[in-house]
């Protein structure tokens, strides 16, 4: 069997090949939106996001509403504009480092198939940036960032008291998990994907890929499908012994979230967060079935400024909306790991560690040049939410990578972010 350490980016890497191999591939769940203008032709998508052409992989990214069920996430009041920073990145730049050569901002679009990019500074504007038909009013798909959104309704719901405790088994809050594998999990064991449930996250014609079925229940169209996929996984390890990417984990504590609040993800979201950030646009989460429960393992689509204003929710902790949402000290629980098993540099043959959905930079004498303290979420091809309390950044990247997951950019965008940082230190 394959090493959980591996198993996620081989999966990602191989992800590309679903289409071709003639099994995976998606079909189109649900009719295109009717708020498009009366008489435009939409642009030509493809009929799901593994398999798509250079031409068409940035539209299909930005209209994921023409491909599947959706939920909206209603904003509230209007928003009030991201002001811009003094300093200017796309003006003095961004001169970065990676494998002993020098690079450019411009470098760094070009080279990475970057389609949107935003960098605030004690939350004003220091860069934005759009491409490949992208702008101010696009909605992007980010992929496994929802993942951190997903832990953040979570916390939320502590905070309200929905949630009584992350020690809870999943079972009180999601009954048709009872008599399963997963009925000696704790909600913390899924939030840390320690659940020690068997999920393999990678594409095999030998093994057969979990995310594969995932993708096939979703493609049926059938209510309570993916939750009956879950119910047939087996045990492999006890929970909070070994860490293994898995999207069924984080999908359930959305199920977790959705059984606590008796309210739809989109709709808690919404009233929780969007809306008290006065986000400046709806945004909408993919469905697994039409009129079913948010994926809580990907697939949020929003505008570039409304990924940043969520991003900002993380940087104050004493700010008086942070201290309504969620519970005290929540961010560095959230955001740092939790277990020996996802400690930094355990898992996925990365430096970071793992925390509750997020991603977390190595601190002190460890820490990476200029990311001391930070934290991300990211998704395939490309996405990123990053955030740097310590230097009061937040910055989101948009990409059309070609490849679900490469590990070269990933560090690049580190050290291109490192980079921005470093400008914005002067």
């Amino acid at each position: 069997m394959m090493r959980p350490l591996h198993q996620r980016r081989t999966f990602l890497r191989q992800l590309g090949t679903l289409a071709a191999l003639g099994s995976g591939t998606l079909a189109p769940g649900c009719a295109q939106r009717a708020s498009r203008p009366a008489g435009t032709v939409p642009e030509p998508v493809a009929e799901n996001p593994f398999d798509t052409t250079p031409e068409n992989q940035a539209a299909t990214f930005r209209n994921m509403d023409r491909l599947f069920p959706t939920r909206d996430i209603r904003r509230g009041a209007p928003a009030v504009p991201l002001q811009r920073h003094e300093r200017d990145l796309a003006v003095v730049g961004i001169p970065y480092a990676y494998r002993d050569r020098q690079y450019t901002l411009e470098d760094y679009i070009r080279r990475n198939r970057v389609s949107g990019m935003l960098v605030l500074k004690s939350g004003r504007v220091a860069l934005e940036r759009y491409a490949m038909g992208n702008g101010p009013q696009s909605r992007w798909t980010t992929f496994s960032v929802a993942k951190a959104m997903t832990s953040t309704l979570v916390g939320a719901a502590v905070r309200d008291g929905s949630i009584a405790s992350l020690d809870d088994r999943v079972t009180r809050y999601v009954p048709a998990l009872r008599n399963t594998a997963w009925a000696v999990c704790s909600i913390r064991d899924l939030m840390t994907m320690t659940s020690g449930i068997e999920w393999y996250e990678v594409y095999s014609l030998v093994h057969g890929s979990d995310m594969l079925r995932f993708a096939h229940a979703i493609e049926s169209r059938t209510g309570g499908a993916v939750m009956e996929l879950l119910r047939t996984r087996d045990r492999t390890a006890d929970p909070g012994t070994v860490f293994n990417y898995s999207t069924g984990d984080s999908y359930l504590l959305g199920a977790v979230v959705a059984g606590a609040t008796g309210e739809n993800l989109s709709d808690y979201l919404s009233r929780k967060i969007w809306a008290p950030l006065a986000m400046e646009a709806d945004a909408y989460w993919l469905l697994d079935a039409p009129e079913g429960l948010e994926t809580g393992g990907g697939n949020i689509s929003a505008t570039l400024h409304d990924y940043g204003r969520f991003g900002l929710l993380f940087l104050d902790p004493g700010s008086a909306l942070r201290r309504e949402i969620l519970p005290a000290g929540w961010r560095d629980e959230a955001t740092r790991p939790r277990t020996a098993v996802a400690s930094y540099g355990q898992v996925d043959e990365t430096p970071l560690g793992f925390g509750y959905q997020w991603w977390s930079f190595p601190v002190g004498e460890h820490a990476l040049p200029f990311h001391d303290g930070a934290f991300t979420a990211h998704g395939i091809f490309g996405q990123f939410l990053y955030v740097n309390p310590k230097e009061d950044v937040v910055a989101v990247v948009w990409s059309a990578w070609r490849e679900a997951w490469d590990d070269d950019a990933e560090m690049e965008t580190y050290a291109l972010l490192g980079g921005a940082v470093k400008q914005l230190q002067k």
